[in-house]
C-alpha cells in the first residue's frame, strides 16, 4: 500500500494523496490579476492528479509584490478573477489553495527574464517600481532597492492586509490558505537576526522576532473557517552563521501550532545574499522531519524531490506528511499519474483521459 497515494485529512479537508503543488511565481499578471495562463497552468496540475494545487505568492498589498507582474489578492477584481480558477481546480479533484505574501525589502524587482544586466532585477521608481519597506533599512544586496524600516503602524496595517487577503481568498473559493514566511520575504525578514536589528517589540529576542509572523498567522486563522487548514511556509535555516536556524524554526512551529496553524511547509534560505546552501536531492527533508518530530505538527517537504520512489520514501518514513513539488510539476503536469504507475498504484484518471490510463498500466 502506497503512503504517497493514501489520503490525508487536516481538519475537515481531505486530500486524495500526499502530492501538493508548491507555489511558483509565474510573473504573468497585469495589476495583480490572474488570467487564462493561471487557469491553464494551475488547472493542468489539478487534471494531472495532484491533491492540492496552490497558487503562486499572492501579494496582499501592491507594495508587497515581488515584481510588477506578480499576482495579487488586495482587491475585489483579483478575487473575482481567481474564482473560476479555484472552481476548476476543485471540479477536477484537487483542493484549491492560496499563498498570501509580502516581499518586503525584496519587492519591486523585474521578472527573472526581464531584468537588466547588473540589476539583479531591481525596478527603479521611474520605471514602474515603487518604494519598498522591510524589517529594517538595509537592502538585500547592493543591487536591490533600499527599504525603509516599517513603523509599528505599518506593521499593524500589513497584518490587517493579510487578514483581508485571506477573506478574499475564501470568497474566491480557496479551501487552504498559506502564510509565506520564508525565502527572505517580509515575515522572514523579521525572523532572521541577520536582517532584523530592530530595538522595539518586533526585534531582539526570539519571541520579539517571531511576533510579526505570529500576529499575521493569528489574524489569518481568525478569519479562516475553523474547518479549513492554515499552513505556513518557513525557511528552516538561513544557511548563514548567526542567522535563523532549525532550533528557532522548531520553537516557532510549536508556537504556530498553539494558535491553530495546521502544517509547516518547510523550505530554507533566501534571507541573505551570502548564504552557502548544501543543495542536493531532498536536502530540506531533514528539516521537515525535525520540525514534524520535535514540534509535533504536520509538515510538507519541498526541494529537489523528483522521483516517485523518493517521494514515497519521504512520506512512508514519516519525514513529512506530504511532498510539495515545483519544478518536477513544471516539467510534467501529470507527474502524479506517472508516479502512481511507477509505484504500481491504480488511481483515478479523468474520464477524458481513460484510454491513456489503460495504456499506462500496460493493459
Amino acid at each position: 500500500m502506497s503512503k504517497l497515494f493514501s489520503p490525508l485529512t487536516i481538519r475537515q479537508t481531505t486530500f486524495k494523496n500526499r502530492i501538493f503543488v508548491s507555489p511558483m511565481c509565474q510573473y504573468a499578471c497585469v495589476d495583480g490579476l490572474p488570467n487564462t495562463w493561471h487557469l491553464v497552468h494551475l488547472g493542468s496540475r489539478a487534471v494531472g492528479g495532484a491533491a492540492m494545487v496552490m497558487t503562486e505568492a499572492a501579494a496582499v498589498t501592491p507594495v508587497g509584490r515581488i515584481s510588477p507582474e506578480d499576482a495579487g489578492i488586495w482587491n475585489d477584481a483579483q478575487r473575482d478573477a481567481w474564482q473560476p480558477i479555484a472552481a476548476f481546480i476543485r471540479a477536477n479533484g484537487a483542493v484549491p489553495a492560496m499563498q498570501l505574501a509580502h516581499a518586503g525589502r525584496k519587492a519591486s524587482t523585474y521578472a527573472p527574464w526581464r531584468g537588466v544586466p547588473g540589476s539583479h532585477g531591481r525596478v527603479d521608481e521611474g520605471h514602474g517600481g515603487w518604494p519598498v519597506m522591510g524589517a529594517g533599512s538595509e537592502p538585500f544586496s547592493a543591487t536591490y532597492a533600499i527599504p525603509h524600516e516599517m513603523s509599528v503602524d505599518e506593521i499593524r496595517a500589513t497584518i490587517d492586509d493579510f487578514a483581508t487577503g485571506a477573506k478574499r481568498a475564501l470568497e474566491a473559493g480557496f479551501e487552504v490558505i498559506e502564510v509565506h514566511a520564508a525565502h527572505g520575504y517580509l515575515a522572514h525578514q523579521f525572523l532572521s537576526p541577520l536582517v532584523n536589528h530592530r530595538t522595539d517589540q518586533y526585534g531582539g529576542s526570539l519571541a520579539n522576532r517571531m511576533r510579526f509572523a505570529m500576529e499575521i498567522s493569528a489574524a489569518v486563522r481568525a478569519v479562516w473557517p475553523q474547518e479549513m487548514p492554515v499552513m505556513v511556509r518557513l525557511s528552516a535555516t538561513d544557511w548563514a552563521e548567526g542567522g535563523w536556524d532549525l532550533p528557532q524554526s522548531i520553537e516557532l512551529s510549536k508556537a504556530l501550532k498553539s494558535i491553530g496553524v495546521d502544517m509547516i511547509d518547510v523550505s530554507s534560505g533566501g534571507a541573505v545574499a551570502n548564504a552557502k546552501m548544501d543543495i542536493r536531492p531532498g536536502y530540506q527533508v531533514p528539516f521537515a522531519r525535525a520540525i514534524r518530530q520535535q514540534a509535533a505538527i504536520a509538515t510538507g517537504a519541498v526541494g529537489l524531490i523528483t522521483e516517485a520512489v523518493q517521494a514515497e520514501q519521504i512520506v512512508a518514513d514519516g519525514d513529512a506528511d506530504a511532498v510539495f513539488l515545483a519544478r518536477a510539476l513544471l516539467r510534467d503536469p501529470y507527474w502524479p499519474y506517472h508516479a502512481a504507475a511507477a509505484l504500481g498504484v491504480a488511481v483515478e484518471w479523468p474520464d477524458q483521459y481513460q484510454r491513456a490510463a489503460v495504456n499506462a498500466f500496460g493493459k
